[in-house]
This record gives C-alpha cells, structure tokens and sequence, in this order.
C-alpha cells in the first residue's frame, strides 16, 4: 500500500530530518481542521508506506481515503473468507477461537458474534490513555495492513477506521495490555471497540464521549464485523511501529541538536575544533561519527573563542566529553540509521494471522511478533540515553569553576550570593538517570501467556513506550545544556561564537535573557524545551550556516 501527500519542499524525504514535528504543524498543507488550508489528501493503497506519511496522518490530521486498487484487492481476499466461511473446513479465527482456544470449533451461526466477542474480551488494557498521535498511527498503520488484501476483511472495516481519523476521532487506549505478539492486541482491541460503537472516544472539541454518541454526532454508522474481521483489527504490531516512527523522526532532530549544543559547549570550555578534522575522522569510517563531526567543524568555523586559545594553551587534549562528542552521538545516529530500516520495512509489511494468499489458502504464521520492532526501539533507547549522558557531562563541567577555565560557578553573579544553574544541572542529572533505567532492555523479558501457546512475546509495545520517555527527556537534557552553554557564550564575550552557534545562542536570547542575578528558572527551561522541540534551534542555525548533516 502506498500513500501519496504533497510534502512541503523544505521537508526532507522520508524521516523530517531538518523539521520538528511540531514545527510541521504550522505548515498549510498539513494544517488540516485545525486551521488554515486542508491538508493535502493520503491515499491507501496496495504498496505500503513512508514515515513522513505517518507523521502527517497521525500528528497533523491529513485526511485518508481507500484507493481503487486497495479496495480491490481487499474484496478479492474477503471472498476468499467468505467462501472459507461457510464451508466445514477448519480455519484459525474463522472457524474456530483463537490463541490456546484454536482446537475450539465455532458454528457458522455464531462466527459474527466470535467476532465481536473476540474485540470485547480482548479490549482489556489498564492504565492512563495512550497519547492520541500514538492511538492515530496505530489506526492508520492497521488500516494500511487490511488495505494490502492479505487479511480478508472488506473495503468497508479499512474505511470505517478511515472515517473515525478523518473526524479526529480518537479511541481511548489504555497504556498497559500489550506483550507485543500477536502483536498489539488489547491497544489495537479498544482501537476496533470504536468501529463496533462500543467504548469511549476523544473528539476534536477536546471531550470524551462514548463512541456511539461520537459516530452518530458525525454520521458514522457502527460496523457489524464478519468472518476472521475482528482478529483482523487487532493482530498486528500497529502500536509499537507507530512508536518508533515516530520517536524517529523526533531523534532525527534531536541528534543534530546535539551537535549544536556539544560546540557551543566546546566554546564555552575553550575547546579545540582540532579533534573534529576530518582526516581524523576518517581514520574511524563510522558514518554517523563522519556526519556529526562534520557538524561540529561547520558549527565552530570561524569562532573567535576557538581562535583565541589556539597557540600557548598548555592543555594537550580536552575531556572526553568534549573530544569524544562525534564519537558517542554518531553511534546514536547508526543506530537510528539501522533502527529506519526496520521501520520502512515493516512499513511495507503485512502484519496479520493468519494470512490470505492468492491461491485461496489462509494460512497462520509468525508475521505478527514483534521482535524487529522491539529490538529496533531498545536499541534507540540505548544510544539516545548515551546522548543525553554525555550532554550532562558538559554542562557539569560548565559549571565547575575547577574545570570550566574561568567561568563563574555555576554561572551564577556573584556565586554564593546566587546559585546560578545549579539545580538546572540537578534536574538534568535526573532525566539522565531516568534514561539510564528505562534504557535496560524489554525485548529480553518474554512472558509466556495464553496457557503457553504464545509463549515467547517481543515485549515491543513496552520497548516503544520506554523509548517515547526516553525522547522527551533527551529534549530536555540538550535544553539544559542549551541553557548553560549559551550563559557560557555570552560569559567569554568581547570574544566572539562562531557564526553557527551565534545564530544559536541568538535564538536562544530570544526567548531567555542572558547571565544576571538570580531569577526563576523553570519557565527559562520550558521556554529552552520549546526552542529544541519546535525546530526554532536548528531552523535559526542552518538559516545561517546551511543545512546540517
């Protein structure tokens, strides 16, 4: 299945390197309902799917309709079902129950309501709601599965999901319910529970209604689910790849922000840019180290900071922390490298049990565990931890007038008076610590259930959700350090940044005053958070220095 959306030209294809998916929300094309011109139209069909595509349905609200080819395809596979359906050969979730109930057989009379029975029994998350762009990707990526024709259901389920985004509205999913195999299957179950007219929904107004009262308000007739439908709704790993799409294309910025506030650090340490030459570099053909130290040469060309320690600094090389900054965030960005392929090949996937195929066959398989996913986002976790931890490292040393070559403690005026950044560090230390916990691996803690038939799960949807807390405390971290090395810049004045990290820490002074006395200091951080997640940061920088790598 492929869908087609008009990009803006500035957005590179396909992970939004160089724009924040908040940023994008201001774009016309995917304003969509919630302000200025419609979104531009996604069109399932039979060939799969780009991230950028993802991002525009789930976070910015681009309508979606069912292709001419999708629909045919989906009727071919559905006559397939039906036929199956009525004969007495036995097949899984058709003819019979599901999980270690498979040996169980179902009537003909009663295989609508083993449908329906199957989406209430499985409907049975706990916890607080699921954030609604994970609950829309999650749709839209089941949607794209039925819309391949290799899961049996009608033209009519995929478009019914179709109709609930196009409305904006979004099921309540609860966070807890998901090992990951067969896939996401409480989530995707309150997803379907919605189709059916049955559970809750958020609407567009910002009120939570039950789905009956939802559909009828916008003209959306509840489905009657037949033959093998209700296991097509929610066999698949729906939940977890719209996680790591997402998280993707938010570490695809934040990796770069990452070099931003690495140089500036650098700049404010009295740092050398010598280390980041890249006939050095090259000595370590590492890819993502190349491109992040060819980030750090651009950021810090021309820096009169750098230029005025260059002859007589007694120091023969910098901390690790600052020398080795290429090194650690370039291994972050090959493992999101690797972390995209897994993604774009699910993308392309049909994830369902059992399968149709074109000679008529329906058969079970193992497409549905999510182990690539789950692995891909534990691995994410790990290098996007790393990140933020030798971020904290630099904004410690920013801040310790033992370490920091002249800087003030803490960056405070009038230390001891004032405490300066101090408890900006200690928050920081926090989320580092954080990260460090939720980057212990869940892919490695199968737990049978289902009376042992799935007894080996990928834990991939509680890998997902570990690694969207990892995210936003990455964002905060570099804010942190944003903060200081910016207090630092302005501290080494007459002399002067780079132009690459001028633009930054102009950027920055926009929106937080610079070194002074002792004031409140959270709204300071927000407004830093703001500036690092709407791509405000890299937009003022690469506006100055061009794109960055």
């Amino acid at each position: 299945m492929r869908l087609r959306v008009a990009l803006p030209e500035r957005v590179p294809s396909p992970w939004l390197r160089s724009v924040s998916c908040t940023k994008l929300a201001a774009v016309p094309e995917f304003a969509g309902s919630s302000g200025g011109a419609a979104a531009s139209q996604v069109e399932l069909e039979t060939h799969g799917l780009t991230p950028a595509q993802v991002i525009a349905v789930s976070r910015h609200n681009a309508p979606v309709v069912l292709g001419h080819a999708a629909r045919s395809a989906m009727q071919r596979s559905a006559a397939v079902v039906d036929a199956l359906s009525r004969s007495d050969e036995p097949a899984y979730g058709v003819s019979t129950g599901f999980g270690s109930l498979a040996t169980v057989r179902i009537s003909a009379s009663r295989r609508e309501e083993l449908q329906r029975a199957l989406i209430r029994s499985h409907a049975a998350g706990m916890g607080p709601p699921v954030e609604p762009e994970v609950v829309r990707a999650m749709m839209l990526l089941r949607a794209r599965t039925l819309a391949m024709g290799w899961s049996g259901a009608r033209p009519l389920v995929a478009e019914a999901i179709l109709s609930l985004l196009n409305a904006r509205l979004t099921p309540v999913v609860p966070e807890h319910g998901s090992l990951g195999a067969s896939g996401d299957l409480a989530p995707l179950a309150h997803c379907a529970l919605a189709l059916i007219g049955e559970g809750e929904v958020d609407c567009p107004d910002g009120l939570r209604r039950p789905a009956a009262e939802a559909l009828a308000a916008a003209r959306i007739d509840p489905i009657a689910l037949e033959a093998k439908e209700g296991l097509a709704l929610v066999n698949g790993t729906d939940g977890m790849l719209g996680m790591l799409v997402l998280a993707s294309a938010d570490l695809a910025r934040l990796f770069r922000v990452a070099d931003v506030t690495a140089a500036m650090s650098v700049e404010a340490l009295l740092g050398t840019d010598r280390v980041f030459a890249a006939d050095l570099v090259a000595l370590r053909p590492q890819p993502g180290q190349a491109a992040s130290a060819a980030n750090l040469r651009a950021l810090l060309a021309g820096s009169e900071i750098v230029a005025s320690h260059r002859e007589g600094d007694p120091r023969v090389q910098d901390a690790y922390s600052l020398r080795c900054a290429p090194q650690v965030t370039g291994a972050a960005r090959d493992t999101l490298e690797y972390a995209e392929r897994v993604a774009a090949a699910e993308l392309r996937a049909a994830i369902d049990n059992p399968m149709v195929l074109p000679d008529g066959r329906v058969e079970s398989c193992g497409n549905f565990h999510g182990a690539p996913v789950a692995f891909a986002c534990d691995f994410l976790a790990i290098a996007a931890a790393e990140v933020g931890a030798i971020a904290e490292r630099r904004t410690d040393r920013l801040l310790d007038e033992s370490r920091s070559h002249g800087l003030p403690a803490f960056l405070a005026e009038d230390p001891g008076v004032n405490s300066g950044m101090m408890l900006a560090h200690y928050a920081q230390a926090a989320m580092v610590a954080e990260n460090r916990r939720l980057a212990a691996p869940a892919s490695v803690d199968s737990l049978p259930t289902s009376a042992n038939q799935e007894d080996h799960v990928s834990m991939g949807w509680g890998a997902a959700r570990k690694l969207r807390n990892v995210v936003a405390n990455l964002g905060r971290i570099l804010a942190v350090e944003l903060t200081c090395a910016a207090r630092g810049l302005d501290l080494r004045a007459p002399l002067r940044p780079g132009p690459g990290t001028a633009a930054a820490l102009a950027a920055t002074r926009e929106r937080i005053e610079g070194p002074g006395p002792d004031r409140l200091v959270a709204p300071e951080l927000a407004a830093a958070e703001a500036l690092v997640n709407s791509g405000d940061l890299l937009d003022a920088v690469q506006a100055r220095i061009g794109g960055l790598r």
